[in-house]
């Protein structure tokens, strides 16, 4: 789930398009010859395989090669290839976050790509982005996913909705009595409270003229995000927020009461309409509010990619599954089975598609968001940036010297782990 430009218009020519129909690079006969009867391991995300059945098997016949397919937490398979790569027991082909590629590449864990420019071009901007580390490829992009506002509409309907996050905090105070609520954040976890911090001028951090990521320069305790991290916590001192959504359980509290229909709005993701839908629950899902600044608020970006393993025995057949399966075809195909909005531009408006309203609302709010940072050094940010939103929203500790103390630990932890690059 944790997951910076801002996301390009969804748009491609249909020239572009109609050359991803041929599903990427073409191999020579000789290529073709030598992968038969070879066999390729892919790692899918957890209940996702289905959506690359019919691309696994059309790639097999093609290849005249075995493809199979282990389903694994994406978030947690390189942790799996650190051990099973070097074992000879790993996967060919594997799905991970776009935020853990600087980490996996620093490590030597996957295989740079080389593939033509043309079949780049065919992802939105920030999704490829997400893949490149000091200018060079690691994967390509299958999904993206920001967070959105899931409301109740049982509660409150769509011409009701507050507009910006001032207006909910409003709404909140006139709703909550400790056993229902207005709206819901987990505000105490800097993924979500960046939403906030960022809109006010908070970065997690700098850019150098390059437009890579420079870990010395931190914004997480800067006048905006100081600002941010206040608004926060007015929710947490007005008693909006119930006790049970600060700490490890919060997602659950949170999940818990829109899903029993005791909060009328949260923040939330994608990954939650198949639950939501199966709780019976009447909602509906919008980007985020705006702030009293007129902008509207961030949210991080995350992509799903994939990627090729450093230690394939067949990387060059491996890359050209990994193209295969991140193609225009066999991405709308994954869509249909699997709900997560794909990567490929020309697919933002494909009308089976923006049907959806979860589609159309994480589309949306990608034009007001950024991605990940996927560095190493954002390792180093979360713990000591949700331990101080904690202590925010406990009431613990003012904003200024919660965010302070949180940028010196990260500060000193990226100089203990990584100035040795």
């Amino acid at each position: 789930m944790k997951m910076a430009k801002k996301y390009s218009a969804l748009m491609v020519c249909a020239a572009v398009s109609l050359s991803l129909a041929a599903c990427g690079p073409k191999e020579s006969s000789s290529a073709k010859s030598s992968s038969k009867g070879s066999e390729l391991v892919v790692w899918e995300d957890k209940e996702k395989s289905i959506g690359i059945k019919d691309a696994v098997a059309a790639f097999e016949k093609e290849h005249d090669v075995k493809v199979k397919v282990v389903e694994k937490p994406y978030a947690k398979q390189i942790e799996d290839l650190r051990m099973d790569g070097p074992a000879g027991t790993g996967p060919d082909v594997l799905t991970m976050p776009g935020d853990q590629i600087g980490t996996a590449v620093t490590e030597g864990l996957l295989k740079e790509l080389h593939v033509e420019k043309n079949v780049q071009s065919l992802y939105t901007d920030a999704s490829i982005q997400s893949q490149m580390v000091d200018q060079k490829l690691y994967g390509l992009p299958k999904a993206v996913e920001t967070t959105v506002l899931f409301y109740n509409k049982d509660l409150i309907s769509e011409k009701e909705l507050p507009q910006t996050l001032e207006e909910w905090y409003d709404y909140s105070k006139k709703t909550a009595d400790g056993s229902k609520f207005g709206f819901l954040a987990l505000f105490d976890q800097i993924y979500y409270a960046e939403s906030v911090m960022s809109g006010y001028g908070g970065y997690i951090f700098g850019k150098d003229k390059d437009g890579s990521y420079n870990p010395s320069d931190i914004g997480i305790n800067n006048e905006g995000a100081v600002k941010g991290a206040a608004l926060i916590q007015k929710f947490y001192k007005g008693g909006l927020f119930p006790a049970g959504i600060i700490g490890e359980q919060g997602i659950n509290v949170l999940e818990s009461l829109f899903t029993e229909g005791k909060a009328a709005a949260i923040i939330s993701g994608p990954w939650n309409v198949e639950a939501f839908s199966k709780a019976g629950i009447n909602y509906g899902i919008t980007k985020l509010p705006e702030l009293e600044n007129g902008k509207n608020m961030s949210a991080f970006i995350g992509v799903k990619s994939y990627n090729v393993s450093a230690f394939s025995k067949n990387a060059e057949l491996a890359q050209e599954l990994a193209v295969f399966l991140a193609n225009e075809k066999n991405s709308k195909t994954r869509y249909e089975q699997t709900k997560e909005v794909p990567a490929v531009k020309s697919l933002a408006d494909d009308p089976a598609i923006m049907k959806s309203e979860a589609a159309r609302a994480v589309t949306e709010q990608s034009r007001f968001s950024e991605l990940t940072p996927n560095i190493p050094e954002m390792n180093e940010i979360w713990t000591p940036a949700d331990s101080a939103l904690q202590t925010v929203a406990t009431g613990k500790a003012d904003p200024k010297q919660a965010l302070d103390q949180a940028a010196e630990t990260a500060r000193g932890q990226i100089k203990a782990k990584h100035s040795g690059k």
